[in-house]
């Protein structure tokens, strides 16, 4: 996973910049923002959920998901195991890394490129919603497994905890932007959903395409900014 650490907007940088003019000419001083937890955005390449089921299906009656690394939300992992994804093509992706712990429903996550190359037409789609989605079939060295559904390009999305949602006046399902500042490439992504948990670190998720599409690697900065409300007007 690539990470791209973004302490400070620049309203905030301004707001320190100010500060400190109006204190050397001795005007009023206002006081500094409080920090910020940093910003972390990271990749989240495709990857594999699955249920306790499957899991044995897969690699074999009994076996479990072992943690090989744990990533940034605490209490999950990537796993030791991998499978393959084979689609309707008859291409199979290899490798592809199984994320822990176990669900209630198994899930394949990839990127758009992905689906071009094994014939999936992806929906986009917040994790765990499988409504309308494709399938597709898991090769494991024990097993195969035919899913019916839950195949999807996840959502670019941001991950925020009750104090993160005050800080940035959002609440779950809303949309804000998020602008990456890199000496070539610098964009803004929008539309990243807010998915909100009393239990989680402040955190952007982009699938690869959008990480490389933005020079992720190398961004200098990074910065979630609120949409402002639509003022276009309908004609009567």
């Amino acid at each position: 996973m690539t990470q791209v650490l973004g302490n400070y907007s620049r309203q905030d940088i301004e707001r320190i910049v100010r500060t400190v003019l109006q204190k050397q000419m001795g005007g009023g001083v206002a006081p500094a923002p409080a920090a910020r937890n940093p910003l972390v955005v990271n990749i989240s390449a495709r990857h594999v959920h699955l249920t306790q089921e499957h899991v044995e299906i897969l690699f074999g009656k009994g076996s479990e998901l072992e943690p090989t690394k744990w990533l940034y939300q605490d209490g999950y992992y990537a796993a030791k195991q991998t499978v393959a994804v084979l689609g309707p093509r008859r291409r199979v992706l290899p490798d592809v890394r199984v994320l822990g712990p176990c669900r209630d429903a198994s899930q394949v996550e990839l990127a758009f490129t992905d689906g071009i190359s094994l014939g999936i037409d992806l929906p986009v789609r917040i994790s765990g919603d499988h409504r309308e989605t494709p399938g597709c079939v898991l090769m494991g060295p024990k097993g195969v497994v035919e899913l019916k559904a839950g195949v999807i390009r996840a959502m670019r999305h941001v991950h925020m905890g009750p104090s993160d949602l005050e800080y940035y006046g959002v609440k779950n399902g809303d949309k804000l932007n998020l602008r990456v500042v890199s000496q070539f490439c610098t964009t803004t992504l929008e539309d990243v959903v807010v998915r909100a948990d009393p239990k989680v670190k402040l955190e952007v998720h982009l699938d690869t395409d959008e990480g490389n599409a933005v020079d992720l690697e190398h961004a200098s900065s990074v910065e979630l900014i609120k949409q402002e409300p639509c003022a276009c007007k309908v004609p009567h």
